[in-house]
C-alpha cells in the first residue's frame, strides 16, 4: 500500500486534535513514516500543566518501554557485527550469568522475555547497577526457561546492557548513541545531557479513574506477593513519576524506561527497521538481523501481563488471533510500546514507521485508543 501524505493527513489530523478535546492528552506528537521519507508530523498541545509552554516540533519527552526497542536494537546489532547467532547460550559471553540454572538459557529467550528473570529475590536498588547484575546472575529462573514467556518490565533493560557490554566492551547507551543516534542525527537519549533538559516535555501520571483491562494483572499489580507487583517493583526505586523528570534522573542510563526523545526520531529510527535496516545511503542490519525482529518467538499467555502477549528477539509482536491488534494488520509489523500511551513499530511489508509520544499517562501499560485510532486511520 502506498500512502497519499495529503489524504493521510485529512484522515488524521481530526483524529489526532480530537484526543485533546476527547481524551486527556496534554501534549502529544505523532511521526508516520514510509520507504524511508516522513509522511505525517502532527504535535500539539503542551509541554506543562499549567499550559504555559506550548509543544513545539523539537520537543523531547520520556518514551517509558519504548526504550526497550531501542535497546533490543542495539543487542541485535553488536550480536550481527560479532556474527553471534541468537542460539548461542548467554553464560558463552557472560559466564557468571550461568549460576542458579541458567546455564542453558539462549540469547533468543533471553531477548524475547522467556528467561524467567522477570522479578528478583534479593532486595537491590535500581540505580545500583553492579549490585542488579550481581542478583541477576544470582537469580534463580522463575520458571523453567523456554517453556513460558513474561514481561520483563525492569530487568530487561539491565539484561541488554550487560550482554552489549560484554560483546562490544561499551554500554548500551554509548552504543546506542554510536551506532544510531549519531549516524542517522536522531533526536533520542537513553541518559539525556544537561543541555537538552530545556526541551523536555514534563511526564504526569495517569489520574484515576476505572482501572484499565486486563482487570486481574491491574489487581495483582497493586497486590504485594503477586509476580506482576514484584515485576514491576524489582530492582525497586523510581516508582514516582515525578523522579523521572529531575535532570540527575534524566541523565541515567535506563534501557528499560528512561529513553527520551521525539515522535519524528522515533518513528525515523523504525522506519530505517521498515526499510530492510537501511536508510539515507547507510546499512545498518542485514535481511537476517531484521528477520529476528519480524518472528516471533514467543506467543501466548503472559505469565505477567496475563494475556496473550508475543515477542520476537527484543520486540513486541501481536499475538496470534487477537483484537485488538497494537502494531496493525500486517504479520510481520513489530514495535514496543510505552507505559501511559508513548507506541511505536515498523511494518516491513508496507515500508510504514509509526510514532506517538505525550506527556499526560493514562492508566494502560499498552497502547490506548489516543495511538490505536491513529494506526487505523493509516490501513483505513
Amino acid at each position: 500500500m502506498h500512502l497519499g501524505p495529503n489524504e493521510l493527513l485529512q484522515r488524521l489530523k481530526p483524529l489526532f486534535l480530537e484526543n485533546f478535546e476527547k481524551f486527556p492528552e496534554l501534549g502529544a506528537a505523532v511521526s508516520i513514516w514510509q520507504d524511508g521519507k516522513p509522511i505525517v508530523d502532527l504535535y500539539g498541545g503542551f509541554q506543562d500543566a499549567r499550559r504555559q509552554k506550548p509543544w513545539s516540533k523539537d520537543a523531547l519527552v520520556l518514551i517509558w518501554s519504548a526504550t526497550k526497542g531501542i535497546g533490543s536494537a542495539c543487542a541485535l546489532h553488536a550480536l550481527q557485527e560479532h556474527k553471534i547467532d541468537i542460539d548461542r547460550r548467554v553464560a558463552e559471553f557472560w559466564p557468571e550469568f550461568a549460576q542458579a540454572g541458567k546455564e542453558k538459557i539462549t540469547v533468543a529467550q533471553l531477548l524475547s522475555h522467556q528467561a524467567g528473570l522477570c522479578a528478583l529475590d534479593r532486595r537491590v536498588e535500581f540505580l545500583d547497577h553492579v549490585a542488579v547484575i550481581r542478583a541477576l546472575e544470582a537469580q534463580h529462573p522463575l520458571w523453567p526457561p523456554g517453556t513460558a514467556h513474561g514481561y520483563h518490565a525492569r530487568t530487561f533493560g539491565f539484561l541488554l546492557d550487560e550482554l552489549v557490554r560484554r560483546i562490544a566492551g561499551k554500554t548500551l547507551s554509548d552504543y546506542w548513541q554510536e551506532i544510531f543516534a549519531q549516524p542517522l542525527n536522531l533526536d533520542l537519549w537513553i541518559g539525556l545531557p544537561e543541555k537538552e533538559n530545556p526541551r523536555v516535555a514534563t511526564i504526569y501520571a495517569a489520574k484515576s479513574g476505572k482501572p484499565p483491562e486486563p482487570k486481574q494483572f491491574y489487581l495483582d499489580l497493586v497486590t504485594p506477593g503477586t509476580l506482576a507487583r514484584k515485576t514491576f517493583t524489582s530492582p525497586y526505586g523510581l516508582q514516582a513519576i515525578s523522579a523521572m523528570n529531575t535532570p540527575a534522573i534524566r541523565a541515567k542510563s535506563i534501557i528499560s524506561f528512561g529513553g527520551i526523545g521525539s515522535a519524528a526520531a522515533l518513528a525515523k529510527f523504525y522506519s530505517m527497521l521498515a526499510n530492510g535496516g537501511k536508510l539515507e545511503g547507510q546499512t545498518f542490519f542485514s535481511e537476517g538481523t531484521i528477520a529476528w525482529m519480524t518472528t516471533a518467538l514467543a506467543d501466548g499467555i503472559d505469565r505477567v501481563f496475563q494475556i496473550p502477549t508475543a515477542f520476537s528477539a527484543g520486540f513486541m509482536k501481536d499475538a496470534r488471533n487477537t483484537m485488538p491488534r497494537i502494531f496493525g494488520p500486517s504479520p510481520t509489523a513489530f514495535g514496543h510500546p510505552g507505559a501511559g500511551g508513548s507506541h511505536a513499530f515498523a511494518d516491513p511489508a508496507n515500508g510504514i514507521a509509526f510514532a506517538y509520544v505525550m506527556n499526560q499517562m493514562e492508566q494502560s501499560l499498552l497502547p490506548n485508543k489516543k495511538s490505536l485510532r491513529l494506526v487505523d486511520a493509516i490501513y483505513g
